[in-house]
């Protein structure tokens, strides 16, 4: 990893706090901005785990609004702009940069199928548009697209794209893409595949972006600081507690459904409550004890110490 970058680290995709009346809960902004921060992490708000793909504008800037008042002096922070109307990303987009968000993050548009020339003009439109560095975000889960390698290299040249963020789950993928851009010091790359975490980081990238870091952040701050220090095996101890609490909230769910269990276990903790935006809904009190209850067992038997 390189030190001297500005963009580089842990950066956690923030969950998207909501009351049961589907507003902002600006209580659990502010708690889950400062567990972030007592480790060390950067918030990116309205991705993947933030359910920006169900949420308004209105709600949107409404968030942006809340993560200003908690940002700390001195952190970065991370704003997604992903949607299919091309203006509203870019009017999003400068909505941001009003409100101190220092860098965005796009998805593809997920409705129709794109080329991959149409791939470049979209990703160039944007950056030639936007008012803050761009990331290149490729999860084919949600937007059914892969972004070729060799695309976002050509698209790493631009001046205002900074760096990629890749979910997709692909062990070649991750090997070639730390080839292309480990020693690039004008262009980064984000793991977003949290069970590939440890190996990126011992493999060159700048950071990971781990949902699991809403709940237990401290597992990605000691894995990175780890790496920094040269001790793999400490890292690999951190990677064991990041699948093992993943897969509390993920295995066996949808995407849609594993965005509830995580709010359930972050409601556990006290910082927000377990509400998701429609078309996604709460499942049943009964899993969610049951999720708390698994929650408990691990820590009371933790697989490795924090």
């Amino acid at each position: 990893m390189k030190k001297n970058k500005k963009f580089t680290g842990v950066i956690v995709p923030a969950v998207t706090p909501l009351t049961a009346a589907y507003h902002i809960d600006e209580t659990a902004v502010q708690k889950i901005f400062q567990q972030f921060y007592t480790h060390k992490v950067s918030p990116f708000i309205l991705g993947t785990t933030g359910e920006s793909a169900s949420i308004s504008t209105e709600l949107k800037e409404q968030y942006v609004i809340a993560a200003e008042k908690n940002k700390q002096a001195g952190t970065i922070l991370y704003a997604g702009i992903s949607s299919n109307i091309v203006a509203e990303s870019i009017e999003f987009a400068k909505f941001c940069a009003d409100h101190a968000v220092d860098a965005l993050a796009a998805t593809l548009p997920s409705y129709y199928a794109l080329t991959e020339t149409q791939m470049k003009v979209y990703f160039e439109t944007l950056a030639d548009a936007v008012p803050l560095p761009l990331i290149i975000y490729n999860i084919p889960a949600t937007t059914h697209m892969s972004i070729p390698l060799q695309l976002i290299d050509e698209l790493s040249h631009h001046p205002n794209i900074i760096a990629t963020k890749d979910s997709e789950r692909s062990d070649e993928r991750l090997k070639q893409s730390l080839e292309l851009w480990k020693d690039r010091e004008d262009f980064g790359h984000f793991l977003g595949w949290a069970a590939k975490s440890a190996d990126a980081l011992i493999g060159g990238s700048d950071g990971l972006i781990p949902s699991t870091g809403n709940l237990l952040p401290e597992i990605y701050e000691l894995m990175l600081n780890a790496v920094e220090e040269g001790d793999h095996a400490k890292a690999y101890e951190m990677q064991k507690l990041s699948d093992v609490y993943g897969n509390l909230y993920q295995a066996g769910k949808t995407l849609g459904e594993s965005l509830w269990a995580l709010k359930v276990l972050m409601r556990s903790k006290g910082l927000c409550e377990e509400y998701v935006m429609p078309p996604l809904q709460n499942l049943s009190k009964e899993e969610a004890a049951d999720l708390i209850e698994k929650l408990a067992a691990l820590q009371s038997n933790p697989v490795v110490s924090l």
